[in-house]
């Protein structure tokens, strides 16, 4: 008895086809593995730093850094220069914060710089520079949500199934 391996066509016929099905396969989720990362906001170099030391004005401040990117005015009246550095893994997934970086010139009531602070991404929380959604106090419904407590998809209903058709005292048009 020979303890020979006998390969049958449909054995030959199923390797190649897992063969082309794992190439096909590879292929298609190279194009998954690319990675994004965007860098956004302003980034201070040391020599612009040097430039607007404590008791510098404000137009100082301006000059050297340029124009803020948001400012505050509770106290006293600060200029923050936000940066952000976001990345993704896969292209069709949620960018994500992965390094920020706020630098903070604070001034006086005259308008001299008191302090500077650089706060990182350790520092606090991360806030969203760019928020493109309002929240509002209502909820969405759903179709069968407004079918069912009589708003604006009921009344569009019985007007399509003429239920709102009968003659009535209310509306003169329908008694023709």
């Amino acid at each position: 008895m020979s303890l020979k391996k006998r390969y049958f066509k449909s054995d030959k016929k199923f390797l190649s086809s897992a063969a082309i099905a794992i190439m096909i396969a590879s292929a298609g989720l190279s194009g998954c593995q690319t990675g994004t990362v965007l860098n956004g906001g302003y980034v201070a170099d040391e020599q612009s730093l040097n430039l607007v030391p404590e008791g510098s004005s404000r137009e100082q401040v301006l000059l050297s850094l340029g124009t803020p990117s948001t400012t505050a005015t509770f106290d006293g009246e600060v200029f923050y220069y936000i940066s952000q550095r976001r990345q993704r893994s896969v292209a069709f997934q949620k960018l994500k914060v992965v390094d920020q970086s706020i630098l903070a010139i604070y001034f006086d009531k005259d308008g001299v710089v008191t302090r500077r602070a650089n706060y990182t991404l350790q520092d606090g929380k991360v806030f969203d520079t760019i928020t493109r959604v309002t929240p509002t106090g209502g909820k969405d419904l759903t179709f069968l949500q407004q079918l069912l407590s009589g708003g604006s998809a009921a009344n569009m209903a019985k007007g399509l199934f003429g239920a709102g058709n009968q003659a009535s005292p209310q509306n003169p048009g329908s008694l023709r």
